[in-house]
């Protein structure tokens, strides 16, 4: 096992760079290239399919079965033209991940002859085996069937040969088994709500659409040093490993000049981003060694999240081929950095306005406040079930350190924009205002807002949600985690605020208050609710664990427990108000989540069980013999007891140590084991969480403790698995 390690070792120092040949130097030539978008529609369908494929996407009505025919037709030509010979509809299961068929397009033509073939029946919808996939009760292991419609909003591409058809992925009994189903359903409830609560500053807004921008976090690590970690391969993460002389103190990495075998690795990614539409923009070095980010342009949210659940699947693939391994895990390094998957959203009207900007008037500042305002009301009211929304395993090991933001949902918006909201709090009175002061409310404090922002807005790296400046910045969602779960909750949320705070002013307006007058008295009503979720301060600190125990803000650090928020009667009404989620649905998630947390943490117990007592203590006994038999040389040597204690002091301490050591793993290993088997008994998946939360759990940090004192003791050349300055510094 040692020679394994130190073979890989030399195989990183001797991995080339592997560059590529790029046709052009201008990204237009080949954005998009592999993507049957709104260009390519115009030219493979007839005017009629393509009138009616742009108003699915642009209106959301729905797609004739003959229509649909003709587009599968001319997406046929178009992708065998590129080479394609399959296509599958590729989906969002709830195991995070992404799923695909693979069909060809050959069949046999009545004659018997050999044909390609691709109906408007196969484009539309196809049913997928479906019992391997997570249900959470759903359905039984037995029924298979399942759906998976054409999502029309999310072009198709082209990957490996294959035409790649977004879709959702329903259960027989019609349930959402993916991400994407809810997360449109979110989409359109918010898009009424925001486009309602629009028309009263402009009454030719028809469609308001969520943006998302995400910034992905990730480790990249060599291969060779990848495969020589068995815990790395089957968790993601080193679930052994002390820390490196060196790791990110010097804060030298962050912005760092970028390691040229990763550039190379970037470059090669980007191309085949940018062939297949999705918009990256932005590259560097993260905090940590071996961390990097890569950020695109904002996409319209669906879109956007398709974006980053196909970035990921390349990024793995192309990592491979640079002799790298991509880590997706929120923590895969202890005590440094983790990696999350920074979620800017926004709001964008059909006619071009960001919601959350400032404008150049006192109207479009009113209408900035209303949306401002409006979203920290439903992040306040729904913050629970927001952290529940990005509870995992691997996030569990993330939140609340090394920049990470705490498991309390809070609300950063710079000390001068609160400001201003304080002083709206206690100037709109709830009687009727006089013109002079509607006329000093607005050059006062709504007109100055854009230039309030420009300069003095500032960033809160410990604030799980916080306003930068044109839109909110969710910090919390882990980097492993599909961004539709957070804004699945948000767009809902949201939805509900705006609903609840437009009947607030048509009551008001209704009563003979004037318009304005509505909005401003209704504004401060919600800066008053929505207060206590605002802060400005240090996340990590103790006062404000206390401070946010006061406000009643949840602290939910257990990912199980966070889950419990997805079965609040509150919950519950909110999405079966909107139609986004049924009881059943939301059940089953709760299910899958427990389901999951289960398994990740059982599979790190298993590994880290065989890594101590097959490779780590027969190691360190090899070793402690190597000392046994040097201590016997000195006291054969020197007979004397004061030379031989003098002499053999610093072995006879480490022997003691090493005995010491290997006793506690041995035990708590065993009692690791026998614990896991009382845990498993436990057949309501729920509880069986909470204890492998609550009993396992600590046992992996105990044994890892020893471990890791282990290998500050043990000989270099006898340690069995590459250590964290090999893992963590690419060379």
């Amino acid at each position: 096992m040692p020679q394994l390690r130190f073979r890989a070792v030399e195989e990183a120092l001797r991995r080339p760079i592997k560059d590529f040949e790029v046709s052009t130097s201008k990204i237009s030539e080949i954005f998009a290239i592999n993507v049957f978008s709104r260009d390519k529609m115009q030219r493979y369908l007839s005017h009629e399919a393509f009138e009616s494929v742009i108003s699915a996407i642009d209106e959301g009505r729905r797609i004739d079965r003959k229509i649909a025919a003709q587009v599968a037709a001319g997406m046929k030509a178009w992708a065998m033209e590129q080479g394609a010979t399959h296509y599958t509809h590729w989906f969002h299961p709830l195991n995070g991940a992404t799923a695909e068929k693979h069909d060809a397009f050959f069949s046999f033509g009545r004659n018997g002859e050999a044909i390609e073939r691709f109906s408007g029946d196969l484009l539309v919808q196809q049913e997928p085996d479906a019992s391997s996939f997570p249900s959470g009760g759903i359905r039984n292991t037995f029924e298979a069937r399942g759906y998976s419609a054409w999502d029309p909003s999310s072009p198709a591409f082209i990957m490996d040969h294959t035409l790649c058809i977004p879709t959702v992925f329903v259960s027989y009994t019609g349930e959402a088994l993916d991400f994407k189903t809810p997360h449109l359903k979110s989409l359109n409830a918010l898009d009424k709500a925001a486009t309602a609560v629009c028309n009263f500053f402009d009454k030719d807004v028809k469609k308001v659409f969520s943006t998302l921008g995400w910034e992905q976090e990730y480790f990249l690590v060599d291969e060779a040093l990848f495969n020589a970690r068995p815990d790395l391969v089957l968790t993601g993460r080193t679930i052994m490993g002390h820390a490196a002389a060196k790791d990110q103190q010097l804060e030298d990495h962050y912005f760092g000049s970028i390691p040229e075998r990763v550039s190379a690795f970037m470059r090669h990614l980007e191309i085949e981003c940018y062939k297949l539409g999705i918009p990256v923009k932005t590259r560097h070095n993260e905090v940590a060694p071996n961390q990097f980010e890569l950020a695109p342009i904002f996409e319209e949210a669906n879109l956007a999240v398709d974006h980053n659940q196909l970035l990921m699947s390349l990024m793995d693939k192309l990592a491979r081929r640079h002799g790298f391994r991509v880590l997706f895990h929120e923590k895969p390094f202890k005590d440094v950095n983790g990696s999350g998957k920074h979620c800017n959203w926004s709001l964008l009207t059909d006619t071009g306005v960001n919601l959350l900007s400032p404008g150049g008037t006192p109207k479009n500042n009113l209408q900035f406040l209303t949306f401002l305002v409006n979203t920290i009301k439903a992040v306040y009211d729904h913050s629970a079930l927001l952290l529940g929304s990005i509870a995992s395993e691997p996030n569990t090991h993330r939140l609340g350190a090394n920049e990470a933001p705490p498991a309390i949902m809070s609300v950063f918006i710079g000390k001068t924009l609160s400001q201003v909201l304080d002083d709206l709090e206690e100037k709109v009175h709830e009687n009727k205002m006089t013109p002079d002061e509607k006329t000093e409310l607005k050059l006062d404090i709504i007109g100055k807002i854009p230039e309030i922002l420009l300069d003095n807005t500032d960033r809160n790296r410990t604030s799980p949600f916080a306003f930068t400046g044109n839109r909110f910045e969710f910090r919390a969602v882990g980097s492993s985690a599909s961004c539709a779960s957070p804004m699945i909750v948000l767009s809902t949320a949201l939805a509900d605020q705006l609903t609840l705070f437009k009947a607030d002013v048509d009551e008001l307006i209704a009563s003979g208050v004037k318009k304005d007058e509505a909005i401003f008295q209704c504004i401060r009503k919600v800066i008053i609710a929505s207060k206590p979720v605002r802060f400005e301060g240090n996340g990590y600190s103790l006062e404000w664990i206390e401070e946010a125990a006061k406000r009643g803000l949840p602290n939910i650090p257990i990912a199980p427990e966070a889950f419990k928020t997805f079965l609040l009667p509150s919950t519950t009404e909110l999405f079966t108000r909107y139609g986004v989620l049924t009881q059943r649905e939301l059940h089953a998630r709760y299910e899958i989540r427990n389901e999951i947390f289960v398994k990740k943490v059982q599979i790190e117990a298993r590994v880290l069980s065989d890594l101590a007592i097959n490779h780590i203590v027969p190691t360190v006994i090899a070793y402690q013999n190597v000392l046994i038999e040097n201590v016997k040389g000195i006291k054969e040597l020197f007979p004397d007891e004061n030379d031989y204690c003098t002499l053999a002091g610093t072995q006879l301490l480490s022997i003691r140590k090493i005995s010491g050591h290997i006793k506690e793993i041995r035990e708590k290993v065993k009692e690791l084991v026998e614990k896991r088997k009382e845990v498993n008994q436990e057949e309501n998946i729920a509880k069986r969480a909470e204890l492998y939360s609550s009993v396992i759990k600590p046992y992996l940090e105990e044994i890892r403790f020893h471990i890791d004192k282990l290998e500050l003791i043990v000989d270099n050349q006898m340690w069995p698995l590459p250590k964290y300055r090999e893992l963590m510094f690419i060379r």
